[in-house]
């Protein structure tokens, strides 16, 4: 009886590993610049960017890649996140203020610059010129301003609707 219940087990385990091993190995992605499907980016974001989902969902839970394209002279307020963000500069210049205001002292980033910001950190974002900047990191992405009027999303607290 008990070599009989190994057996089972055995089997059971054995046609349970391909599905866990599947469900947990994500699938090659390939995305050329042609194929990027840009959209203006979320409300929670000031108008005028726009932004491209390359790989996951940014607002839930897992590993996300997305492009942020910013116009010229386009100002992100000072904020956090939760998560760590991984940010790669793809074209133009990103001024990054580390602080909380946007006269704190800032590092200017360029075309194939990388900087990673643990989750927490306050800061806040400036274009020079039109900017393209890669960011990556684990979901859900969110966005905290340090001065709720700030957030130009109409449906938040704080928000452009509520000032």
């Amino acid at each position: 009886m008990r070599t009989l219940l190994t057996s089972i087990a055995l089997v059971l385990l054995a046609a349970a590993l391909p599905l866990v091993a599947g469900a947990a190995k994500p699938e090659s992605v390939t995305v050329n610049a042609a194929d990027l499907k840009w959209a203006d980016a979320p409300p929670d974001l000031p108008k005028g960017a726009q932004v491209a989902v390359l790989y996951g969902d940014p607002m839930k839970k897992g590993p996300f890649t997305l492009r942020l394209k910013m116009p010229a002279g386009y100002k992100i307020p000072p904020h956090w996140h939760t998560q760590d963000e991984n940010l790669t500069i793809l074209e133009g210049t990103l001024v990054l203020h580390m602080g909380d205001t946007m006269d704190a002292p800032a590092h200017d980033l360029a075309v194939a610059a990388f900087h990673f910001l643990p989750g927490k950190a306050h800061h806040a974002a400036e274009a020079k010129g039109e900017t393209v900047v890669q960011l990556h990191g684990m979901g859900p992405f969110d966005i905290h301003y340090l001065n709720p009027a700030d957030n130009p999303n109409p449906g938040k607290a704080g928000g452009a609707a509520k000032k």
